[in-house]
């Protein structure tokens, strides 16, 4: 089992990462992990632990995960809002069929509030897309 294991593990935070080398090969044979470097994903930084010197084989396997992680995130961002047009489905059934006068009243201004701020900012986008895409065929 030994062998299977990563040369580096990082710890997953909100925004980030604390980055471990891992270490199996010692004397005591127990799995030791080192922190070398945190990661900052909103600026991109990357701070080694302490006085430490990152060689170019840990920033390379740090560079790689940065690049999966945020793969990662993308997809389960994507993943998320297509979750949240079931939802809506969801709750239009819910509302049309199975919901009291009370539940209706108690919730009907906050979703109405939320779906026009939704429809605002999706219409305000796609109008600026429609009107960037006719400025490049303009100047193409």
């Amino acid at each position: 089992m030994v062998a299977d294991l990563p040369e580096y593990f990082f710890r997953t935070r909100e925004g980030g990462a604390s980055v471990f080398r891992v270490d199996s090969n010692n004397r005591h044979r127990r799995i030791e992990m080192e922190q070398i470097a945190t990661i900052n994903m909103r600026t991109g930084e990357v701070r080694p632990n302490g006085d430490r010197e990152l060689f170019a084989e840990d920033l390379q396997a740090i560079n790689t995960w940065i690049a999966d992680r945020k793969e990662t995130l993308d997809w389960r961002e994507m993943d998320d809002i297509l979750r949240t047009v079931d939802q809506i489905n969801g709750t239009a059934h819910w509302a049309q069929s199975k919901a009291s006068d009370e539940q209706l009243e108690a919730v009907t201004d906050t979703l109405l509030m939320a779906m026009h701020d939704l429809r605002s900012v999706l219409v305000r986008k796609r109008a600026n897309a429609l009107a960037d895409k006719e400025d490049a065929e303009k100047q193409g």
